[in-house]
């Protein structure tokens, strides 16, 4: 948990401390925004490699080198001369990363079971719900403190003692599990077609909006198409003829596992959506810092917590429908935080906001564990991290497509204005849009809770 709050916390922690990287480092904004999305492709893009390779070598000794090298390249990253090699060692921060997260849903898949498991996966929600906020908290605090005048540096320089006490702890701890045995390989051609394919969309997805959409990014995405249908194609002609796949299609096989990715991708996307544009109104549209900004997302976070923790108990006696009544919480907190803009507009403040806020956080929370743990119920143990990976590969997708999206109504509606009014209009169009994708995290529901009651 403490390795997952730690990559998860990364994502959102170099946010915060943009600025403070432009100016100190003279970096451009092209620049620092290769930090961030630097880390966010290579992540994206291995996740499902990283699995797989749990698969075959062991979940422990992936777990560990993952957690070695994003320690390493943190270090790199605190104490990096220049912009270049800033982004280099970011890169090089996200591969540890891909490497380390998927054996985490790996080992609580095979080393728990029953309640225990169920319980495990409670925590690794609160973890999340934890991670995304502390991020930008943190990051707001210690850019603040500017500890021994060492600006933005500590941001990742604070992994380096907590990446040591990850790696004796797993040493002590986690269980040697190899389940792909002695026969099983990596799939390099199924590796190198699905990082094509995932390179299609997520760059175009992550640049589109900073370069203005320029024609390559949609031929870019157009190509994509053709790039997972050989991706597809070449795994199940691998499989039929009896070699190992990169992602098994037998887990497609599954209508748990399918419909769960599919809800995966709407129920992220509008979180991330909201996510952004928030961060957005509060800091630009009301001209919050970084930490008040931080401070009006910390009810969600609690909320979120708290449900996650609450779901195992709620699981006995809704089974699989905990995720029905989390989406629905979800919805109607959305729904609440939209009305709340549309009667506040442009005199809307943050602490308006915060009633919504804790709804929506309390029905993401009960919608995050179970979902996980309702995906990868009854996933064979030698293909537990290829399933980890694709899931986490779908929400890594679907935020992207989220922030896309959202963020692009965000700003269709904003043009070129910087009024208060502007930003609150904006707001609450983007707010709408995000509603939807909350109604159809909603809708999808009933094809999972079928599923898991009907099982392949």
């Amino acid at each position: 948990m403490t390795a997952t709050f730690m990559a998860l916390m990364d994502s959102f922690i170099v946010n915060v401390a943009a600025p403070s990287i432009r100016t100190d480092m003279g970096a451009s904004f092209a620049q620092v925004e290769l930090v961030i999305s630097g880390y966010v492709l290579v992540y994206g893009l291995l996740l499902i490699t990283g699995g797989r390779l749990g698969d075959i070598r062991g979940y422990r000794p992936l777990f560990l080198l993952g957690v070695v090298v994003f320690t390493a390249a943190s270090l790199a990253c605190g104490l990096a001369p220049t912009p270049g090699t800033l982004i280099a060692f970011r890169v090089v921060q996200a591969v540890g990363a891909a490497l380390f997260y998927p054996q985490v849903l790996s080992i609580l898949q095979t080393a728990f079971t029953g309640r225990m498991r169920t319980r495990a996966f409670a925590v690794f929600g609160a973890t999340i719900g934890g991670a995304s906020i502390a991020g930008q908290l943190l990051g707001g605090i210690l850019i603040q403190a500017d500890l021994w005048g060492l600006s933005w540096r500590p941001i990742f320089l604070v992994n380096v003692p907590f990446g040591a006490l990850v790696i004796a702890g797993a040493l002590a701890t986690l269980p040697s599990v190899r389940s792909g045995g002695s026969g099983t390989r990596l799939d390099l051609r199924g590796t190198l077609l699905l990082s094509a394919a995932l390179l299609l969309l997520s760059v175009p997805l992550t640049e589109g909006h900073a370069t203005g959409w320029p024609a390559w990014t949609w031929i870019m995405l157009v190509l994509s198409v053709p790039a997972f249908a050989a991706f597809i194609g070449w795994q199940r002609r691998l499989g039929a003829r009896g070699g190992f796949p990169l992602t098994p299609p037998a887990l497609f096989k599954r209508p748990t596992f399918t419909g769960g990715n599919i809800l995966a991708v709407a129920f992220f996307a509008g979180n991330a959506g909201l996510f952004f544009v928030l961060a957005m109104h509060l800091q630009f549209g009301l001209d919050y810092s970084a930490l008040e900004a931080g401070l009006t997302f910390t009810p969600l976070a609690v909320t979120f917590v708290v449900a996650s923790l609450v779901a195992p108990r709620m699981a006995p006696r809704l089974g699989a429908h905990v995720l029905t009544l989390g989406y629905a919480i979800n919805a109607l907190g959305t729904i609440a935080l939209l009305a709340t803009l549309w009667a506040g507009g442009p005199d809307i403040t943050g602490t308006m906001m915060i009633p919504a806020l804790a709804v929506i956080g309390f029905g993401e929370g009960l919608g995050v564990s179970p979902l996980f743990g309702t995906v990868l119920s009854g996933v064979p143990e030698n293909d537990a991290g290829s399933a980890s990976g694709v899931l986490e590969t779908a929400g890594q997708v679907g935020m992207s497509l989220g922030i896309t999206g959202i963020g692009l109504v965000f700003f269709s509606v904003l043009g070129s204005a910087s009024d208060v009014t502007s930003y609150a209009d904006a707001f609450t169009w983007a707010l709408a849009g995000n509603t939807v994708l909350a109604l159809l995290a909603l809708a999808l529901v009933p094809r999972l809770t079928r599923a898991e009651q009907h099982p392949a």
